[in-house]
């Protein structure tokens, strides 16, 4: 068995990656095959940290759009993330393998307050966790949160799985000959202004020697590949 490049990660998924074939929400056969390769990559010993998104069910930008007050529409965001969050660890604890959820907004009755010391000692003592409701503010996206997140528990490397292969140069659904970069600088992803994640989010890495990796988590298998091998995905550093 491959050793593992990274020994605590953060893995940003999109609520997007958990709809499957349904037209929005949760696609039980993904959500259970992601718990499946979460639970093989924690038995190696690896600490994982995840943020999800929450665009399977609102968008707070895209609720704006139909009169709904911004800060109102990204805390409905925020609580579609819970969902999510709550649907993962479900999935994951039926395999037998500790995680724990902890929210940035308080929600008692459902999950844990978010506090770094305590998710520190949950990855110490071999949990996942579940980063909810991203940063708890509005006007900041989940890829912030991930962001924000990782340089704060000092994870090794932030990966976001994405519905392409990683980063093109321009967008291969639209370009026949699109490119893959297989490695790119923060500077550059800035300067070709390339939809990676939003500006905030690649300045927070950039600034905090962050390394990042984008690649397609939709093709089985690939979420344990990105962590054991630099073969797959963009590097972005």
């Amino acid at each position: 068995m491959a050793t593992p490049k990274y020994k605590r990660v953060l893995l940003k998924l999109s609520g997007e990656a958990l709809i499957g074939s349904k037209k929005y929400g949760i696609d039980d056969t993904v959500i259970k095959e992601f718990a499946s390769q979460l639970s093989q990559i924690q038995k190696q010993k690896i600490e994982l940290i995840i943020v999800i998104g929450g665009g399977n069910f609102f968008r707070g930008s895209n609720l704006e759009k139909i009169g709904i007050q911004r800060v109102t529409a990204d805390h409905m965001g925020m609580l579609a993330t819970v969902i999510n969050s709550l649907a993962l660890q479900s999935s994951i604890e039926e395999l037998n393998i500790d995680c724990r959820v902890m929210s940035s907004i308080t929600i008692d009755a459902v999950c844990e307050k978010y506090i770094k010391r305590k998710a520190e000692r949950h990855l110490e003592k071999g949990r996942i966790i579940i980063l909810a409701a991203g940063t708890g503010n509005p006007y900041f996206t989940t890829d912030s949160a991930a962001s924000l997140r990782a340089i704060e528990l000092n994870a090794q490397i932030m990966l976001k799985g994405t519905k392409v292969d990683g980063i093109y140069d321009k967008d291969p659904a639209k370009y026949s000959d699109a490119v893959l970069y297989k490695s790119i600088s923060y500077s550059d992803i800035l300067k070709k202004n390339l939809e990676v994640m939003d500006a905030t989010a690649v300045v927070m890495c950039k600034e905090n020697d962050m390394p990042l990796k984008v690649f397609n988590i939709l093709k089985k298998g690939n979420l344990k590949k990105a962590i054991l091998s630099d073969k797959i995905g963009t590097k972005i550093g």
